[in-house]
């Protein structure tokens, strides 16, 4: 269980996160959705106990998130940003490898078991085809579901992912999140999602957040109870109407402008 209680952050002087709230239990989606400036990747990295907080508490199984071991933290927790660098002189097989490092003694090599286990996380992720390719010669999709690879390597009970289907095709959006249902659903993994796209957010989401800029939290709860005009006018400031998906009844956005075809 992953328990964030009245977290605030700060970059110098400058709040960008204002008493955020959540509480993600085994086999639970939850997704944080807004605008650029909302403090979405802020609170993620807070998390994952990258970023120290201003204020408030992050729980892993009760414990406080900067208070365990980095070792330990990393073999229960993994981060997949949505900017990474690095992997320069690596293939795609040696960096998802990495994320069985916390698994091994210091200066340890990989075992066949870890060999193995990096091999299920790149056919999970479709990445198996090119394991020998260097990874900086990759796309940014590609790169993106290498990282994704490595993060499911460190064989951890929860998984924090930003933006994971940026830079990447329909069918790898879908894959990947058909991907994340399963491990949540089925394979019991704590999971936080966030995504630009509300849509996306409220097909999957046991729990969604909406945040808008400066870092407020506007709602959070069910799905329904979250995706209303009234939250995503306030959060997004345009106009919106909110359906129900007629094969998934969840609800779904739809843009209510109109564009005259005039160039002024």
């Amino acid at each position: 269980m992953l328990t964030v209680q009245n977290l605030s952050a700060a970059y110098e002087d400058k709040v960008v996160l204002h008493d955020f709230n959540l509480q993600i239990n085994a086999g639970e989606i939850a997704t944080i959705s807004g605008p650029n400036g909302s403090g979405k990747s802020t609170v993620l990295r807070c998390m994952a106990g990258l970023n120290k907080p201003r204020s408030g508490k992050v729980l892993l199984d009760g414990h406080d998130i900067f208070t365990i071991e980095n070792r330990t933290r990393a073999g229960n927790l993994a981060i997949l940003p949505q900017h990474a660098e690095g992997g320069g002189g690596l293939t795609v097989e040696q960096m998802v490898l990495l994320g069985r490092t916390p698994h091994l003694p210091p200066y340890a090599k990989p075992t066949r078991h870890d060999h193995d286990f990096a091999k299920k996380s790149m056919q999970q992720t479709g990445t198996l085809e090119f394991a020998k390719r260097q990874f900086t010669q990759l796309s940014g999709g590609e790169r993106q579901r290498v990282l994704l690879a490595r993060a499911l390597a460190q064989q951890h009970t929860v998984l924090l992912l930003d933006e994971p289907t940026s830079n990447l095709d329909l069918q790898y959006q879908y894959q990947i999140l058909q991907l994340a249902h399963r491990l949540a659903h089925q394979e019991k993994l704590a999971i936080v999602l966030i995504l630009h796209q509300i849509n996306l957010a409220a097909a999957i989401a046991d729990k969604m957040l909406l945040l808008r800029e400066g870092g407020f939290t506007v709602a959070s709860g069910a799905p329904s109870d979250v995706m209303t005009e009234t939250n995503l006018a306030t959060v997004y400031d345009v106009p919106l109407k909110v359906i129900r998906h007629p094969l998934s009844g969840r609800p779904h956005a739809q843009a209510m402008w109109e564009f005259d075809g005039s160039d002024e």
